[in-house]
């Protein structure tokens, strides 16, 4: 039976947003734990609860990111130094000159944790189709090459959680 989901985004959504609406409508929670257990990545827990926001009641998702994981640096993110970082970096150069460090990965680094996880692969491709889309749009601001994009923030942890889990659950 073929379904159609319509968001309305006009003011924008987040992925957590997107996993909450998704366990809302009655995509299996189960199935979702089993996939984001089976990733190679750790130091992240999911905490999934009902809550009312605005007097309406909903599913809330987060992805808490443990102590020791430093994947997600937000202070290259949202920084003063940002703009000094953005004038400096430029991706696929040696990164050694640089006094802070940051992580990220390159879609095939994504691709890997991806086709370690224990899911179907309806969810598997859409998760791919997502980063694939997202690097194109990268590669096209940055002008280098898809296999030369170097995420940032979509690379870090709970991003991968996030966009994962909209694919799981949109396949569930």
């Amino acid at each position: 039976m073929n379904k159609t989901l319509y968001l309305e985004c006009a003011s924008g959504i987040s992925g957590d947003m997107t996993v909450a609406a998704l366990l809302d409508l009655g995509a299996d929670e189960k199935v979702l734990k089993e996939v984001l257990e089976s990733l190679p990545v750790k130091d992240f827990r999911t905490e999934i609860s009902r809550v009312e926001k605005a007097g309406i009641q909903c599913v809330d998702f987060n992805v808490i990111l443990e102590e020791d994981n430093h994947d997600h640096d937000m202070e290259y993110l949202h920084g003063d130094h940002c703009e000094d970082h953005h004038r400096d970096h430029h991706h696929g150069e040696d990164h050694d000159h640089h006094e802070h460090h940051h992580h990220g990965r390159h879609l095939s680094d994504v691709y890997a944790i991806i086709d370690a996880g224990k899911m179907t692969d309806n969810a598997r491709i859409l998760a791919k189709k997502i980063f694939r889309i997202l690097a194109e749009s990268e590669s096209k601001a940055h002008g280098v090459p898809v296999e030369e994009v170097h995420f940032h923030e979509v690379g870090a942890v709970d991003s991968i959680v996030d966009i994962l889990s909209i694919a799981v659950l949109t396949d569930n």
